[in-house]
C-alpha cells in the first residue's frame, strides 16, 4: 500500500503530515497504519519511517475544519516506539508548528500578505491555536531564518499561540484541586502542582534536583518521574488505578530557580539570562528541550500563587517568561490576562518542509 505524506519539521520535532482525505476514517485503522508506517513495535524504527525517539515518532492527519472560524482539523498521534501501539491523548504544538505552514503551502489556507493566520483545532483535545507565518510579498518560501533552541538551521518563522489553554482537557486549570501538594513516591520527595494548561501536566520541585539536570541525569530519572506522572494521572482524573499505562499525558518535569548551565549544542547560559530552568520528558524519554504544551502550562503556572514555578521563578506572574531547557531560553509570552488566565500564550518557532513523499506501508504487521 502506498501512502503520500509531507514530513515537516517544526520547532525541535518532525512530524509526518498525512491530508485526511488519503487516510481511512476511522481512528483504529489509522493507527493500524501508523504503526506499520512507523515500524513501531521495533524499538530503532529500522523498517519503518519513525525516527526511534519521541520528538520524531510523531504524526498528524490533517484536513479542513467545519468548525466556524477555523482553517483546519488535525488528529495528533503519538507513536510508539518498541510498543505496537499509538498514543492519542495529547497535542503537539511543534506538529501545529509544521501544520500551520503546510496548510499554506498546499493551499488549504490562502496567503494574505506578508503574514497568513492559521486557526487550528487539535481534535485530540480540542484546543485552539492560531498561527501567523511568515509569507513575504505573499509568497511561501521553502528556507528561512528563524531559529530555535535546540538546533542551529533556520526555517520559515511561525508565532504560535494557544487560545484559551487552560481546563482544554480536563475542564479545569487545576483539575485536582490545590495549585501544590507533598509527596513522597520511592524516597524521591517533592512538591507537585497539577495544572491543566496547553496539555495536562506535573510539575516538581523534587528534593535534590535542580531543574537543570543534563539529559544523561534525566534519563536516571525516567521511571521514578514515571510513577509520579502515573499518580498525577489519578488525581487528575485522566486515568483510574485499574487502567493501562498512558505515557503521553500528562507531562512531567522538574523545575528549579535560575543556574548557569552549557546547553547540549555546548553554549552557555548565565543564570540572568533565564527566569526558570525545567527539564520535562518526552513519553519516557528525556526531551531535548520542551514542549510546547509544556511551555505553556509552565508559563502559566508561573502565574499562579503558590506553584512551584511561581516560587522556583525569579520572574514571578511575568507575562514573558524565559525558560531554561537543555538545548537552550524560550521565551514564552502570556495576553488577554483574566482570573482564570491568561488567554493567549504565544510562542515563536520555525518549520521547514523536508520532503513529500509516497510511503510503501506493510498491510499487516510484521511478526
Amino acid at each position: 500500500m502506498h501512502v503520500p505524506a509531507t514530513l515537516v519539521r517544526g520547532g525541535t520535532s518532525k512530524c509526518w503530515l498525512f491530508d485526511e482525505a488519503e487516510l481511512p476514517t476511522s481512528v483504529s485503522e489509522i493507527e493500524a497504519l501508523l504503526v506499520n508506517a512507523y515500524g513501531a513495535a521495533d524499538p530503532v524504527q529500522l523498517d519503518g519511517i519513525g525516527g526511534a525517539t519521541p520528538t520524531t515518532s510523531k504524526a498528524a492527519v490533517v484536513g479542513p475544519s467545519a468548525m466556524p472560524g477555523v482553517h483546519v482539523d488535525y488528529l495528533f498521534a503519538q507513536v510508539g516506539i518498541g510498543v505496537g501501539r499509538v498514543e492519542w491523548g495529547s497535542n503537539c504544538g511543534n506538529c501545529a508548528t509544521a501544520i500551520a505552514l503546510w496548510s499554506v503551502a498546499r493551499g488549504l489556507v490562502p496567503v494574505s500578505g506578508d503574514r497568513t493566520c492559521v486557526v487550528m483545532r487539535n481534535t485530540n483535545t480540542g484546543a485552539v491555536l492560531e498561527a501567523e507565518v511568515d509569507t513575504p510579498h505573499g509568497q511561501v518560501t521553502e528556507f528561512g531564518t528563524q531559529t530555535v533552541p535546540g538546533t542551529r538551521a533556520g526555517g520559515v518563522a511561525v508565532g504560535l499561540t494557544f487560545l484559551n489553554p487552560a481546563g482544554g482537557t480536563t475542564g479545569a486549570l487545576l483539575p485536582a484541586g490545590d495549585v501544590v501538594e507533598e509527596w513522597a513516591i520511592d524516597g524521591l520527595r517533592a512538591r507537585v502542582t497539577m495544572i491543566d494548561a496547553g496539555a495536562p501536566m506535573v510539575l516538581l520541585d523534587a528534593e535534590g534536583l535542580t531543574g537543570a539536570e543534563s539529559l544523561r541525569e534525566m534519563a536516571d530519572l525516567v521511571e521514578p518521574l514515571r510513577r509520579f506522572r502515573h499518580r498525577a494521572a489519578e488525581r487528575m482524573g485522566l486515568t483510574s488505578s485499574s487502567a493501562a499505562v498512558d505515557d503521553a499525558v500528562p507531562k512531567v518535569g522538574v523545575v528549579g530557580p535560575p543556574r548557569a548551565y552549557r546547553t547540549q549544542l555546548g553554549d552557555e547560559v548565565a543564570a540572568a539570562e533565564h527566569d526558570v530552568s525545567v527539564r520535562m520528558l518526552s513519553m519516557n524519554a528525556p526531551h531535548p528541550a520542551i514542549g510546547l504544551t509544556s511551555a505553556v502550562g509552565v508559563a502559566v503556572a508561573n502565574m499562579l500563587d503558590g506553584s512551584v514555578v511561581r516560587s522556583a521563578s525569579s520572574a514571578p506572574g511575568a507575562t514573558e517568561l524565559r525558560i531554561a531547557t537543555a538545548a537552550g531560553v524560550i521565551a514564552v509570552t502570556s495576553g488577554d490576562l483574566t482570573t482564570s488566565g491568561p488567554r493567549r500564550v504565544t510562542v515563536r518557532r520555525a518549520a521547514r518542509i523536508l520532503c513529500a513523499a509516497d510511503i510503501v506501508v506493510p498491510e499487516s504487521i510484521p511478526a
